[in-house]
């Protein structure tokens, strides 16, 4: 039972909480006294919390799971574990974040509930609503970027909540595309808001925020603000990183069939992993983060 319960929580996804860390990076704060504590914190609350909303869809979605190629192996789908330990765990990892949550304070708290309700909503209903599924999903890592900086008194960037969001609607937009073409006719028996969508429509909405969230980043490097919060305007140096890999995830995804698992994804293919280890080395060296 312990490893399919372990499995039910997705531990592989955690990396998306990941987000939290960007407010210390970007708002100068990683030496401030008990930050990191803060920061560390937050990822641990929010990686109970996505592991509660993760055991509520399959929870919710068992039945359409097993008829989904890949997803038929999950622990509720395939029978390895109960529905009634997946209602247990949801409850036990949501009181485990909320725990954590205070020990930072009150809006990290809020910023969690919202989080919660959020994919409440999304698994009761509106994930079958076009459009607005992903939104829904963008609008997770948008309170992960708020986590990381209001929840840790941190101001935030309008310029990083910005590109968060238009990056995060790319990879959610190609997510459905993904699906898509791996169900083939059959998308809307596993996911319904499928039928709604189609490959062509999918292709321009990747598009549309792909090249957005470019030229947000862009715009975000040479911006007078930034220039002067960073103490350098080398950042534009950073951009062939984000481009290169934008491109690269867009060729994975037509050409191989990627992108229904961005946190899998980023960690199977070289180029995006270099890509990500080049614009983390040279923000480390521009921002002196040390």
């Amino acid at each position: 039972m312990m490893p399919a319960a372990l499995q039910l929580l997705r531990p592989k996804q955690w990396v998306k909480n990941g987000f939290v860390f960007f407010g210390l990076v970007f708002g100068h704060a990683w030496h401030t006294p008990g930050m990191l504590q803060a920061a560390a914190l937050a990822f641990v609350a929010f990686c109970l919390m996505s592991s509660a909303v993760y055991a509520l869809n399959d929870f919710r979605d068992v039945a359409q799971d097993r008829l989904h190629p890949v997803k038929r192996l999950r622990p509720l789908a395939s029978g390895a574990l109960s529905p009634s330990v997946a209602v247990l765990l949801t409850g036990l990892c949501s009181a485990g974040a909320l725990i954590v949550a205070y020990q930072v304070g009150e809006k990290l708290v809020w910023l969690l509930c919202i989080y919660g309700l959020i994919n409440l909503g999304y698994s009761y209903g509106l994930k079958r609503v076009v459009v607005l599924d992903v939104f829904l999903i963008s609008a997770g890592f948008m309170l992960r970027l708020l986590a990381g900086t209001t929840g840790l008194g941190i101001p935030p960037s309008n310029w990083l909540l910005m590109c968060g969001m238009l990056l995060t609607l790319f990879l959610g937009f190609a997510k459905r595309r993904a699906e898509m073409l791996l169900m083939d006719s059959e998308g809307g028996a596993h996911r319904k808001v499928l039928d709604q969508y189609s490959p062509a429509l999918l292709d321009q909405l990747t598009t549309l925020t792909g090249a957005c969230a470019v030229v947000a980043y862009a715009l975000y490097t040479v911006d007078e603000e930034t220039v002067r919060i960073h103490g350098t305007s080398d950042l534009i140096y950073t951009l062939p990183f984000v481009l290169y890999g934008l491109c690269r995830y867009l060729y994975l995804m037509h050409r191989q069939g990627s992108g229904g698992d961005p946190s899998q994804d980023l960690f199977r293919d070289v180029h995006l992993i270099v890509a990500m280890l080049g614009w983390m080395a040279v923000i480390a060296v521009l921002l002196r983060v040390t």
